[in-house]
């Protein structure tokens, strides 16, 4: 492999310690072309590309990636788990408190960690987690009434 040429999929597994399997590579491919995926859409993804496989090897799968660093697990309070591929950047989130469409955005200020805690107690910290709340453009437009005539 050249410098120009980036590493394969299994590359990146084998470079992690992970054995690679069609479904390891159909996992990690499918939580990288999604969008903060849910697990059953992320084993829909898996399915449709290595046949059956079942949900608890899906959990263990990403389980298994985001230990590594391969993909990132994303837990906003109240919601359920998603992955996405988007990793090592340090970058935060926007979450819609009505439909719960989440977005990625850059880092706050500066470099990463972004934002210094106000007493890091000791701690060499070297990351911040930032989820902004709100309302997506979708949900903060106020819906139009339907024209009626009467």
């Amino acid at each position: 492999m050249t410098a120009s040429q980036s590493p394969t999929t299994a590359e990146e597994l084998r470079g992690v310690g992970l054995r690679v399997t069609a479904a390891r590579v159909a996992l990690l491919e499918t939580v990288r072309r999604g969008d903060h995926l849910g697990v059953e859409a992320i084993a829909s993804g898996v399915r449709e590309r290595v046949g059956h496989v079942s949900l608890q090897a899906v959990y263990e799968g990403l389980h298994a990636l985001a230990a590594t660093g391969l993909v990132r697990r994303i837990e906003p309070p109240g919601s359920p788990a998603r992955f996405e591929g988007r990793v090592g950047d340090n970058h935060h989130h926007l979450v819609c408190r009505s439909c719960g469409v989440l977005a990625d955005v850059d880092c706050a200020v500066g470099h990463a960690p972004c934002l210094t805690a106000s007493d890091h107690r000791g701690f060499a910290v070297d990351e911040a987690e930032v989820i902004y709340w709100g309302l997506c453009p979708d949900c903060s437009t106020p819906a139009v009434p339907e024209h009626r005539d009467h």
